[in-house]
């Protein structure tokens, strides 16, 4: 391998903006070598910018702590320093869009955990082992755009990797209508029990906006490249409810499905143990070797204890069986930081390193 590309991390002091930090450290192939965050948090060393707010586990890694954090805003300062940057900033939806354009204009790619892109239409969302012949829309953006290198890819919503993944494999089956209820961990609003006391036993039926991205993002998913644009499938037809749970990590989903053409139950565990993706083809650094795992057990998967599988990164499912109103109903679990956030983000980037779309300036 030769000389790592260099990393800038833009929203690096929030709590996925660490989780970047921790999972960059000692990767095979990127090196952090700038982090940018608001203007309070410009000048100060990475150590002293999260001093007080680190939220994970673990300390924070020694090659970052006396990296000088950078105004994020500066685009051109930030962008001559790397070779590509991941954004997950906390700001307005245009504000973030104008942000990661003006970095993708400067020739530098933005592999984006926001949701600001993730509708425009030249905008690759990927979930790599699912999509990946969706970053080809990449060619269109960069010309509307005017840049030769530079270009935003984002990931979707952490809450749809808890069942998409188990629905992808069965495409072929046709699902028609699917149901899905996500259990949610308070992580995934950026807190912890420390931030937000409120959610000791307890559970809110509510999360602002995330029924509609649940409903509507597994479709650009399944969608096509068409003229330069991604064009959303039509079906199946998803309902969801979100509700927030008391857990540090991990998004649950309960899901009811039917199909078209509806397989046996053999059928359907056949193609999740077999299921592989571009990633596993190309061993990218983190992609889970079992990308989904079956649980025998009637109360498996659990948050606790199998949202860690595959280094976070893998999707489990279990309790699949026939229903009286659709055809079956099963668990999906995911980690909503890791597969969902940061480590999602960091396997898009090892997917277009591989590709050829990523490279040192």
């Amino acid at each position: 391998m030769s000389a790592k590309l260099k990393v800038g991390i833009v929203g690096g002091t929030g709590m996925v903006g660490q989780r970047f930090v921790q999972l960059l450290d000692q990767h095979p192939w990127f090196q952090v070598t700038a982090i940018a965050a608001s203007a309070g948090s410009a000048g100060k060393t990475y150590e002293e910018a999260v001093q007080g707010r680190w939220k994970l586990s673990g300390s924070i890694p020694e090659d970052v702590k006396k990296i000088v954090v950078q105004d994020a805003s500066k685009v051109e300062e930030v962008a001559s320093g790397v070779d590509f940057v991941f954004c997950a900033v906390d700001m307005k939806k245009q504000e973030i869009q104008a942000l990661e354009e003006a970095y993708a204009r400067t020739g530098t790619p933005v592999i984006s955990n926001n949701s600001a892109h993730r509708w425009t239409p030249d905008v690759p969302m990927v979930i790599p082992e699912i999509n990946p012949e969706h970053i080809e829309v990449i060619a269109a953006q960069r010309k509307r755009l005017g840049t030769n290198t530079g270009f935003i890819a984002v990931k979707p919503n952490c809450s749809i990797q808890s069942y998409v993944p188990a629905l992808n494999a069965l495409l072929d089956f046709k699902p028609t209508k699917v149901v899905a209820t996500t259990y949610q961990a308070i992580s995934g609003a950026g807190k912890n029990f420390a931030d937000w006391p409120e959610m000791v036993d307890n559970v809110i039926p509510y999360i602002g906006g995330e029924e509609e991205k649940s409903e509507q993002e597994p479709l650009r998913i399944w969608g096509r490249v068409e003229g330069g644009a991604i064009v959303k499938a039509s079906s199946p037809l998803i309902t969801t409810q979100c509700i927030r749970v008391p857990v540090t990590d991990g998004h649950m989903a309960a899901v009811f499905a039917s199909f078209e053409k509806k397989p046996s139950k053999d059928e359907i565990l056949a193609r999740w143990r077999e299921f592989k993706g571009r990633p596993q083809e190309l061993g990218l650094p983190s992609a889970p070797k079992q990308f989904i795992t079956y649980f025998e057990e009637e109360n498996r998967p659990q948050t606790g204890l199998d949202r860690d599988i595959e280094r976070g990164m893998g999707v489990s499912t279990g309790r699949l069986r026939e229903d009286t109103i659709y055809d079956y109903k099963f668990v999906g679990l995911s980690h909503n930081t890791l597969r969902g956030a940061a480590g999602g983000a960091v396997l898009i980037a090892e997917l277009l390193k591989a590709e050829g779309y990523i490279q040192a300036k």
